[in-house]
């Protein structure tokens, strides 16, 4: 820490602001190679208080700390928490990881202050952290630093955006996680982040990116040919589209060439729909999504279909369905492994047949009733990846 004003005595009491912390330091003093403990810091001076603290998040970095004694302190401008604005859920790939991943975590949020993470169940992965990033960017790089400093395997969740609830009290409830929505029954309408999108490319691919931008939701707002052979765009675009593969495939149609930036605006109110799929009738709520109602169709046969090349065949037939809602709009059915019952049969009444093979029928009714869907988390894993 540094002092900006006063002094600081080891025996006084003190207190972060933006946190409401009050501690008494256990020992305080200066750097120099080691740490020297000293009775006092005075102004100007750099060094270190150590404060006792049973919690990580207890403590901030850029926050500033006064004497609990005073009623109006002056604080140092220029500190803002840090607002995340894509969340993706992550778990470990061996559930005994847990609390390996979560001290990792603790670790690495002191020195990615603008890191945000929090506790969440999933009925398919178990136990791992809801976490918030500034973007698709410092995602990748978390996950990469994640894996390779502590030594970690991890699944990662598809990145989504904040969404804002607005009850028929007209209460507004910002939701980071798309399974929260199950929470309330009174929902008037929900809302999404916007962005501004600057787009600066060659002419030549003009078209294919205003196709990309229209089917991704975009509003055009400018327009202009900065010479003859550079155009400029502005767009204003839905944040959920702009972390859904925007930006690869931009770069896919552009070669390359197309350059991207883009600020983000306040919540205005959006068609969506939340989509749920289904295993065996069960919703999978890490797979569950708020997206346009325009694309939940598409989107949902594409998740069914490659969900139901990924499981494995069980004893009876597992259906993977797709939701809006209570209406199913998609569906792929997993046929049950089957033993040929008629083998043992030489000959005989045709009804031996028919009866060995309604036998067979309700044994596989009740097993479909009663049996649990056994999908290795492999599965999963390769879902998320695609």
């Amino acid at each position: 820490m540094r002092v900006f004003g006063d002094e600081i005595k080891s025996n006084q009491k003190l207190k972060l602001v933006n946190s409401n912390y009050s501690f008494e330091p256990s020992e305080m003093g200066y750097f120099d190679l080691d740490f020297v403990p000293s009775n006092n810091l005075k102004t100007g001076e750099v060094g270190y208080i150590i404060t006792g603290a049973k919690e990580l998040s207890q403590i901030r970095v850029g926050d500033t700390l006064v004497s609990e004694e005073d009623e109006s302190p002056v604080i140092v401008s220029g500190y803002k928490e840090p607002q995340p604005t894509v969340f993706s859920s992550i778990f470990p790939s061996d559930s005994d990881d847990y609390t390996k991943l979560r001290d990792s975590l603790d670790k690495y949020v002191l020195n990615d202050a603008s890191f945000y993470y929090e506790p969440e169940t999933s009925s398919a992965f178990g136990f791992g952290f809801r976490c918030g990033f500034l973007g698709l960017l410092h995602l990748e790089i978390v996950i990469e630093r994640l894996e390779r400093e502590f030594d970690l395997s991890l699944i990662v969740t598809p990145p989504s955006v904040e969404f804002k609830i607005v009850r028929n009290n007209d209460t507004e409830i910002i939701i980071r996680n798309p399974s929260e929505i199950e929470k309330y029954t009174d929902i008037k309408h929900l809302m999404e982040k916007y962005c501004e999108v600057n787009l600066l490319f060659p002419k030549e691919y003009l078209g294919s990116i205003m196709q990309l931008l229209s089917e991704k939701r975009g509003t055009q707002e400018d327009l202009n040919y900065l010479s003859t052979s550079m155009v400029k765009v502005r767009y204003k675009l839905p944040l959920l589209e702009l972390v859904s593969g925007f930006y690869d495939t931009l770069k896919s149609i552009s070669q390359g060439f197309a350059s991207l930036d883009y600020e983000i605006l306040d919540f205005e109110k959006g068609n969506l729909v939340k989509l749920d799929i289904l295993v065996n009738g069960q919703i999978i709520d890490s797979f569950s999504s708020i997206l346009a109602k325009e694309n939940a169709e598409f989107v949902g046969r594409n998740r069914v279909k490659k969900l139901s090349e990924l499981i494995p065949r069980q004893q009876f037939d597992i259906p993977i369905q797709a939701a809006v809602g209570s209406r199913i709009i998609a569906r792929e059915t997993i046929k049950a492994l089957r033993k040929d019952v008629t083998a043992k049969l030489y000959g005989g009444d045709v009804t031996r047949k028919r009866k060995l093979l309604e036998k067979q029928k309700e044994g596989k009714k009740k097993m479909r009733q009663i049996g649990k869907v056994n999908v290795p988390k492999e599965a999963f894993r390769d879902f998320l990846k695609q």
